[in-house]
C-alpha cells in the first residue's frame, strides 16, 4: 500500500525537533531509523500529518563512557551495537541481542532507541535493556528526565515517553566481565521471536554469583524473570545446576496465544530457552 499524504521535516538539533513536536502535537510522528514506523505508514495503520525525522541530529548517535555507565545515543544503529568495542566490553548482552535483530539491512538502518520507543513486546532490544537495568533519558520542553527500564516499558506499544518528548539516549550500567547470551526461538529466519530470553551472568570458578534474565514476547512488555534470578545466585554454572532456576522463568507471565503457539506452549518454551541462555552466558 501507499502511505497517506504527510509533510516531512528533518531538524538538525534536539531543540528544533522538540519545537516541531510541540507545534504539531498529536498530528506528528517521530522517526528514528524508520524500520518500525515506515511499515505502519505503508499499511495506513497510522496517518500522521507530519513526520519528524531525527536522522540529521548527530548528537543522538554514538557510544561513550561516563563513569560506571555507557551512554548510548538513541539513534545508534543495531549494527554499531554489534561491533562497538565499548558495548562489547561493558554491555555484551546488547551486542548479542542486536546481532539477532532481523537481517543485516534492518540492523544497519534500525536504531536501539527507536526499537525501544516502539515498545513491541516481540522486539529484541527491550528485554536486553531491561536485564541490564538501563535508564532512558527523555528530553522535553521543560528539560530532561531519566526513567529506569522497569518503568519505561508501560504496555503494548506504550512507553513513558510523553507526546511532547523525545528519547535522546540510554544509560547502561557497566557489566564488565559478565557473560551474556540472547536465545531466540523462531519458525523462520529473521522473524519476530515466538519467545526469546536475554541473560547476563557473573560467574567464576563454576558458580554463578549474580544473574539478570529478561523475557521477550511473554506479555505486553518485556519482563524480568525475578524468581529465576534469585534462584540462580550461588547455583552451579552447569545445565543441571540452572535447571531448577530456569523452571521458574515463566512465573507471573501472561504470554499471548496465536498461530505460532498458545500461552502454555510459550511458558514451557521460556523455561527451556532460559536454561540455554543462562548456561551459554555462564560459559559452561
Amino acid at each position: 500500500m501507499i502511505p497517506a499524504k504527510f509533510d516531512y521535516v528533518a531538524p538538525t538539533s534536539i531543540e528544533d525537533a522538540l519545537s516541531a513536536l510541540v507545534q504539531h502535537g498529536d498530528d506528528a510522528k517521530i522517526m528514528a531509523g524508520g524500520q518500525s514506523l515506515l511499515p505502519v505508514l505503508r499499511m495506513r495503520l497510522n496517518a500522521p500529518e507530519i513526520v519528524i525525522d531525527l536522522g540529521r541530529i548527530d548528537s543522538l548517535r554514538g557510544v561513550r563512557e561516563d563513569g560506571d555507565a555507557l551512554v548510548i545515543g538513541a539513534l545508534t544503529t543495531h549494527a554499531e551495537m554489534v561491533t562497538n568495542d565499548l558495548v562489547h566490553q561493558h554491555a555484551l548482552l546488547l551486542s548479542k541481542a542486536a546481532a539477532e535483530v532481523a537481517d543485516s539491512q534492518v540492523r544497519h538502518r534500525g536504531t536501539f532507541g527507536g526499537s525501544c520507543a516502539h515498545a513491541d513486546p516481540a522486539g529484541d532490544m527491550g528485554s536486553a535493556a531491561l536485564a541490564l537495568d538501563a535508564e532512558f533519558v527523555i528530553a522535553g520542553a521543560g528539560g530532561t528526565r531519566s526513567v529506569p527500564a522497569s518503568d519505561f516499558f508501560v504496555d503494548l506499544f506504550e512507553t513513558a515517553i510523553g507526546e511532547d518528548e523525545i528519547l535522546t539516549e540510554i544509560r547502561v550500567p557497566k557489566r564488565t566481565g559478565w557473560g551474556a547470551h540472547y536465545e531466540k526461538f523462531v519458525r523462520v529466519a529473521h522473524q519476530w521471536p515466538i519467545v526469546a530470553v536475554a541473560a547476563t551472568v557473573n560467574a567464576s570458578e563454576g558458580t554463578i554469583s549474580e544473574a539478570r534474565v529478561a523475557l521477550t514476547n511473554m506479555g505486553s512488555k518485556p519482563l524480568r524473570a525475578t524468581a529465576t534470578e534469585r534462584a540462580l545466585a550461588g547455583a552451579a554454572a552447569t545445565e543441571d545446576g540452572v535447571r531448577a532456576a530456569a523452571d521458574q522463568a515463566a512465573e507471573g507471565t501472561n504470554p499471548p496465544s496465536d498461530l505460532n503457539g498458545d500461552s502454555d506452549y510459550r511458558k514451557h518454551l521460556a523455561t527451556v530457552l532460559t536454561r540455554r541462555a543462562v548456561v551459554a552466558a555462564a560459559g559452561a
